[in-house]
């Protein structure tokens, strides 16, 4: 897979990974990061071969072939650290259904 990558702009092709200002997004903890470079890995020409070797070596985090790994296991999104926000609309509803 590396010999894929590191050719790929002497075959012409751009990749979001190798091209990108900040190449540390695809290793960002900010889940908002991480959905960009997801967004970026979109239009990727090696975005298959890219994922099949993620999983293959079982990388532990990043965004690989568009998706998140964390822990080795690909993921939907990653959620922020700490607890999540209190919704008023959800507690209002809670309150009301108790009433």
């Amino acid at each position: 897979m590396t010999g894929l990558l590191d050719a790929a702009p002497l075959a012409g092709l751009d990749l979001p990974c190798r091209s990108a200002i900040n190449p540390d997004l695809w290793f960002a903890e900010a889940p908002a990061d991480l959905e960009k470079a997801k967004a970026l890995c979109g239009s990727c020409p090696v975005r298959a071969e890219c994922l099949a070797g993620a999983v293959a070596r079982h990388e532990p985090w990043g965004v690989w072939g568009g998706e998140i790994f964390e822990r080795g296991v690909v993921i939907a999104r990653k959620r922020p650290r700490g607890r999540p926000r209190k919704d008023a609309t959800v507690a209002a509803s809670a309150q009301g259904a108790a009433a």
